[in-house]
């Protein structure tokens, strides 16, 4: 059947004012069709084509129309797409002449959920965005935003949420109840029964309970989400305090196990009799069962690693240095992060952190800063059992297996794939890091610096195979000089690396000072370029950093230490400037393909990507933008 509006309908549509009238227009055949001389009148089907046609148009405005207005923002066009498809199909069923467009709405909104219930799923089904992170389709599809993809997922689920039960609650359901006993007859007899329903007869039936009970399990979810509980930038007194922190999002995301089992909602339909018209399970099913899969798969994998802790140092600025034994299994690239668990803090969370060791190290090793609740309680654990170093060198917590007290067990599983792993892709290098920010990218200098040493000695060993060759020219035929010569291995394509770590804690600089003092010592020929900058410390040039820059400069000179970091890599002050960084970078590597990997406040990512955009606008030279989720 087919609902034929009005001109006024149509102006109170494009209004924003929705229709409350079921009935149906009469079109009235316009008198001067009857006057002679005119072309013989029109059948009524020729008159009904065109404006079924207009119908449409109108209905698919209207409906584009109520999701701009309320908010919503389609993920592609594929929301869209459902939303309208969904509303005009329940527009022919004779429901929505009782119900109206509050039902339109509802029953839109609610195919957008099923869609985005399942596709929510997948941004966080790790294993296998790492998988295909790693395949052609990585080039494509950008794997690493992931997260930034999966809370846009969420906010189209809140939207979609507010439209499909506050329709239902507040509009369609009222309508129904307040309809005369004639027209509920003539309309929903078919969809309800002989009697028609109050609205506690709809509220609590099971369409109701479980839908009610979706919602209430959401909002609890999504609001200790936000970033001012997941952080616990918001203060609550005591015992509310417990609802911030990264625990409290962490377990209530659990209550959406019960959020996908109440989906059952979808099979009890008011409106919809037929078995394979509910669709709810055609969108979850796969999703679902990979989620499922990839669960099952993490439990067994983190048995199956075992790791015993070797060192433990817990350094200034409140950074808790694990270094544990790698499992032969345990493949990785530099840049990668696994997850960790420590039974004795928690024996069901599960954490991220970047590995800070290198691929061909024989340890794995991690960096983690107190930022939340269960970072704290870590440190709290290991610094029972840390002992002060024998003679009071450093000063510094420190624990390894000779300690009396035993450690606390870790699991481990991963690895999982980051943003910084495709560092290898790229001729040149520019890595930022704040604060702890740099964690991901302590691996990549390792890895490189481990690539220099290799190519170093690969250089002495052919030098000595052709020095070898020379002197028994006349012993060897030139098919057995092929025999002792070594064939070179393929080398390292990116042939500079420039490192900036921006920190405002002079502390910090000890738990990276190894690596520092590595890069000086053998990085012989300049691959790496290391910049330290202080912000707790006024810009170079100012009068008040004066004193300091010029007795940095003596020590820096005289002994080849710097007094700020205690490193051979001389420390500057205030902020970078990001301009001439990117400059200086682009007109030394004209022509190449420079990548750009950043961890760190989300504001200095966005200045750093627009810089990279604005500069490939005006040259050749390429940067590539990449940022780590912090």
């Amino acid at each position: 059947m087919h609902i034929v509006l009005s001109c006024n309908d149509a102006a109170m549509a494009a209004g924003n004012t929705i229709a409350t009238e079921g009935h149906i227009p009469k079109l009235q055949p316009s008198p001067e069709l009857h006057e002679p001389g005119l072309e013989p009148e029109p059948s009524w089907a020729q008159i009904q084509r065109p404006v079924q046609e207009n119908e449409l148009k109108i209905d698919l405005f209207l409906a584009r129309k109520l999701e701009e207005d309320l908010g919503l923002n389609p993920l592609d066009y594929d929301n869209d797409w459902l939303f309208t498809w969904k509303f005009y199909q329940y527009k022919q069923k004779s429901a929505f002449k009782i119900m109206g467009y509050c039902l339109l709405t509802a029953k839109g909104a609610a195919e957008t959920l099923k869609f985005n219930m399942a596709l929510i799923l997948l941004p966080v089904c790790r294993n296998t965005i790492t998988w295909l992170r790693s395949s052609k389709m990585g080039y494509f599809v950008p794997f690493d935003d992931n997260i930034n993809f999966h809370k846009t997922i969420a906010a189209a689920i809140v939207i979609g949420v507010i439209l499909h039960a506050g329709n239902h609650l507040a509009c369609d359901f009222p309508r129904l109840i307040n309809e005369p006993d004639s027209t509920y007859r003539l309309y929903m007899i078919d969809d309800f029964g002989d009697h028609k329903p109050n609205y506690m007869d709809l509220v609590r039936g099971i369409e109701g309970v479980t839908g009610i009970l979706m919602v209430i399990f959401m909002i609890i979810a999504f609001t200790l989400a936000t970033r001012w509980f997941r952080r616990s930038l918001i203060k609550l007194p005591k015992p509310l305090d417990r609802l911030t922190g990264y625990n409290a999002f962490w377990y209530s995301h659990h209550l959406f196990v019960f959020v996908y089992i109440l989906l059952i909602h979808g099979v009890f339909l008011y409106l919809v009799h037929h078995w394979y018209k509910k669709t709810t399970w055609m969108y979850l099913a796969v999703p679902v069962l990979l989620y499922a899969g990839e669960r099952t798969l993490r439990f067994f994998r983190s048995g199956f690693y075992s790791v015993r802790l070797l060192k433990v140092a817990i350094y200034p600025g409140n950074v808790l240095t694990l270094q544990m034994s790698k499992p032969p299994q345990f493949k990785y690239k530099s840049g990668q992060y696994m997850f960790v668990q420590c039974p004795a803090v928690s024996p069901f969370e599960w954490h991220p952190f970047s590995i800070t060791s290198a691929p061909d190290d024989d340890y794995l090793s991690i960096h983690i800063r107190q930022l939340g609740d269960w970072t704290h309680e870590l440190k709290r654990v290991f610094a029972e059992a840390c002992e002060p170093p024998v003679g009071g060198k450093s000063g510094l917590l420190r624990a390894d297996e000779t300690t009396k007290k035993s450690l606390p067990k870790l699991l481990i599983d991963g690895p999982y794939g980051a943003p910084a792993q495709d560092y290898r892709k790229y001729d040149v290098l520019l890595l930022v890091g704040l604060g702890i920010g740099a964690t991901p990218f302590i691996s990549i200098l390792k890895d490189l610096l481990n690539n220099i040493v290799k190519m170093e000695e690969q250089a002495d060993s052919i030098s000595d195979c052709s020095r070898y060759s020379d002197q028994s020219a006349g012993s060897f035929d030139s098919s057995s000089h092929n025999k002792v010569s070594p064939k070179r291995k393929k080398t390292l394509r990116t042939t500079n690396a420039y490192f900036y770590w921006v920190t405002r804690e002079q502390g910090s600089f000890d738990w990276f000072k190894g690596v520092m003092n590595e890069v000086a010592e053998l990085d012989q020929r300049g691959v790496i370029e290391m910049h330290n900058y202080l912000t707790s410390v006024y810009e170079e040039g100012d009068a008040r950093s004066a004193l300091i820059t010029m007795v940095q400069a003596l020590n820096h000179a005289k002994n080849g230490v710097d007094i700020v970091s205690g490193t051979r890599v001389r420390t500057h002050f205030a902020r970078p400037n990001w301009k001439k960084v990117l400059s200086k970078i682009g007109t030394k590597h004209a022509n190449a393909r420079i990548g750009v990997f950043y961890c760190g406040a989300p504001v200095l990512a966005k200045e750093l990507n627009k810089m990279c955009y604005e500069y490939n606008q005006k040259g050749s030279t390429k940067f590539e933008f990449h940022k780590e989720h912090f």
